[in-house]
């Protein structure tokens, strides 16, 4: 961990003081509270919990019996403010086993993301089931406070309980594994569901495999792909995440996403890789 910054701890006990990320306020508009700021700022959300946002109005938008929502692309345009959103689906294609949709998300009649998603007809029961890499290691005891150098804790990391494998943290080089859950329901008063769980924890795929110095230089990803080859079960959700990086290039983050009955998904992130601008 960087000497030069201050490291606060993230308190595995404490609930925040919002009881959601989100309260629905109609007509395709929605509060946002406290809960969603990000690490970088009190004013910026972390963008898990607007991309599950998008993910929650993308399944109530003419859901179809039999269908699944199999892959979510958010593409992170400017940072979404703590704020008031709008949040508007479509459907761009419409067939007998496929669909795609496509989202918008805007504050104060700006877009701040866009999301496409591939809803598809659910395979048979008699699907092989594969797993092509090992299971994720068990779900760690309660842990003391995790530190985050230089980050705003009182959101999103605080909103969510982080179970790190091996003795790993935020401050320490990835690759890494952690268990996730969240803390809060993503819009007050109504179920989460397996993609809106799973979406809220993809953009801290990256942040739990941080491998490039993103102290002295500018690491940040301007996008996120989640496919999930089947729902997640349960609360709890796993990251195994690791990065991949090239001189004059830019940053790849790749992570593997589980629950308790095992493997059900990827995350892939592109990361932004440049110089931090000094001075005006």
């Amino acid at each position: 961990m960087r000497q030069d910054l201050e490291a606060r701890p993230v308190n595995s006990e404490c609930v925040p003081s919002p009881d959601s990320f989100y309260r629905a306020l109609g007509g395709g508009r929605y509060e946002s509270t406290s809960a969603t700021a990000g690490p970088w700022s009190a004013k910026s959300q972390h963008a898990g919990p607007p991309s599950a946002l998008v993910g929650h109005v993308m399944e109530r938008h003419a859901p179809r019996p039999g269908l699944r929502i199999a892959r979510v692309t958010v593409e992170l345009l400017r940072p979404v403010p703590v704020a008031d959103l709008t949040v508007e689906v479509r459907t761009v294609r419409s067939g007998g086993s496929v669909e795609v949709l496509e989202g918008e998300v805007s504050a104060d009649g700006t877009t701040v993301l866009l999301a496409r998603a591939w809803r598809l007809v659910a395979g048979p029961g008699d699907t092989p089931e594969l797993r092509p890499v090992p299971p994720a290691p068990a779900l760690p005891a309660p842990q003391p406070p995790h530190t985050m150098a230089g980050a705003h804790l009182d959101g999103y990391v605080s909103a969510m309980e982080w179970r790190f494998a091996d003795g790993g943290g935020f401050d320490t080089l990835g690759p890494g594994t952690a268990w996730v859950r969240q803390r809060v329901p993503l819009v007050a008063g109504v179920p989460d569901s397996p993609l809106t769980r799973a979406l809220t924890v993809a953009d801290s795929s990256w942040a739990v495999g941080f491998e490039l110095d993103h102290h002295t230089n500018l690491v940040i990803n301007t996008d996120v792909t989640l496919a999930l080859h089947r729902d997640p079960v349960g609360e709890w959700l796993c990251l195994r995440s690791h990065t991949a990086a090239s001189p004059h290039g830019s940053g790849l983050a790749l992570g593997k996403l589980d629950d308790v009955s095992g493997g059900c998904g990827q995350v892939l992130q592109t990361l932004l890789v440049t110089e931090r601008r000094v001075g005006p």
